[in-house]
């Protein structure tokens, strides 16, 4: 706490240094540098923390050369700000100077560029091609999407008077259930500016630059409308508010983020602020509040469980029916989208593991990607007819004919895989679901 506080007065130091530099107060200004110096270098002695300490330096490092030049100008009978010579350094001309606010309007130009530069690397250019159909089941979830994003830009007479889109929808469930998968389909199928946001993108170690860049990011979005904002893990960004060890930096972030949530004065329709968690209890209230729409993404049904098989085996060549995969559906009963994808690629891997088990291969005759029949080596048991005993790096590798994905595959992954969501887990989102949500599987 006695570290905060020191940094904080380095800080106040270093603000007044800048602000007496720009009004011309060279002296006092210098003298504030040297007090934001001494703090700087007392904390930088005595903190332990090594990436606190690197922080420090830079600081310090910045402030020295702004004190030097400034003992320079000093030195040299210069006492304006170093701005001023721009317009010719006499009274005329100082004159027609535009005013500077503190720092100066042109360095706060230049920072508030610099900001929506490192925030343009969000925007998501390339569509991710995932379509509405690929994601399996969540037909409640997706129509609030598609009423907030989709309908308002294709049938904007549909939106008149008071009926106006959702400004802000919360996809939470637990992990792996296609959160941000359907975030991606948004992102597709909406004619929209999408901007791809983490907390990290956000978070600043400068005092006061994470709040111009939440500020930023929303004055962006409202520029390119219509956009939307996706914040992944959107409660490590907005967790409740007065928990202990939260430093004032994240208070202030929250603060600003309600602020443009809210968009008092400021043109927000067609600006949608999309969040995704997997604990949206961790969620401070007033940010919960502000998520108008709050749809749960359970885990899939049978149904959404046979389909994403269907989705994850796509063109790779197999034996399995529409009747084997809802067989194997009923039998991964509480598994995410995330483990039914883990399940597939293990059931694909099982054609790779038997040529690699095989004692014997025999020939075929299959029809080559030319269409004219070659023959090609396949695995086989040892007293199959033609069965020639070699291992699998005997075989030469333009003549194996790699074997097609059977339902006993995923038989042997079901061995090896388990769900990844504990009831304990679900029952923590039902009981969130009960009080403060919807559920998100029905159409």
């Amino acid at each position: 706490m006695a570290d905060q506080d020191r940094m904080k007065q380095g800080v106040t130091h270093e603000t007044k240094a800048r602000e007496f530099e720009a009004q011309g107060r060279a002296e006092d200004a210098l003298a504030e540098y040297k007090s934001a110096l001494r703090v700087f270098e007392f904390v930088f002695k005595w903190e332990k923390n090594p990436n606190v300490k690197d922080m420090v330096r830079e600081r310090i490092e910045e402030i020295l050369s702004r004190a030097e030049k400034l003992k320079e100008r000093i030195d040299k009978g210069e006492t304006s700000p170093p701005a001023a010579k721009g317009y010719g350094g006499d009274a005329s001309a100082t004159a027609q100077a535009p005013p500077r606010e503190s720092g100066g309007g042109d360095q706060e130009d230049k920072e508030k560029e610099k900001m929506r530069q490192s925030l343009a690397g969000a925007i998501m250019t390339t569509k991710p091609n995932i379509k509405w159909d690929d994601v399996a089941g969540l037909q409640a979830a997706k129509n609030a999407l598609q009423e907030t994003v989709i309908l308002p830009t294709k049938f904007p007479q549909l939106f008149t008077g008071k009926r106006v889109p959702w400004h802000g929808i919360l996809l939470y469930g637990p992990p792996g259930t296609g959160k941000s998968y359907l975030a991606k389909a948004c992102a597709t199928e909406a004619e929209a500016t999408f901007f791809s946001i983490s907390s990290s993108d956000l978070v600043s170690k400068w005092m006061g630059e994470s709040e111009r860049l939440v500020r930023n990011l929303f004055e962006m979005a409202r520029e390119s409308k219509p956009a939307i904002i996706f914040i992944d893990e959107v409660d490590s960004l907005a967790g409740a508010r007065g928990e202990s060890g939260e430093s004032d930096s994240a208070r202030r972030i929250k603060t600003e983020f309600l602020a443009q949530m809210d968009g008092v004065g400021k043109d927000s329709s067609n600006v949608l602020i999309l969040g995704a968690t997997n604990t949206p209890w961790d969620l401070d209230s007033a940010i919960r509040r502000r998520f108008e729409k709050r749809i749960y993404i359970p885990l899939p049904e049978t149904e959404a469980r046979a389909r994403l098989l269907k989705l994850h085996l796509g063109d790779t060549p197999h034996k399995c029916s529409q009747e084997d995969l809802q067989s194997i559906a009923e039998s991964t009963d509480g598994f995410s989208g995330a483990d039914i994808s883990i399940l597939t690629r293990d059931a694909l891997f099982e054609p790779v593991r038997r040529c690699q088990r095989a004692k014997a291969f025999q020939r075929v005759t299959r029809a080559g990607p030319d269409g004219v029949n070659k023959e090609y080596w396949v695995p086989c048991s040892p007293g199959a007819p033609g069965a020639v005993q070699m291992t699998l790096m005997q075989v030469p590798p333009a003549e194996l004919l790699s074997p097609d994905v059977l339902p006993s595959d995923f038989e042997a992954a079901l061995e090896n895989c388990r769900p990844s969501v504990s009831s304990k887990d679900l029952k923590a989102h039902e009981d969130f679901t009960k009080e403060y949500g919807m559920e998100g599987a029905g159409g």
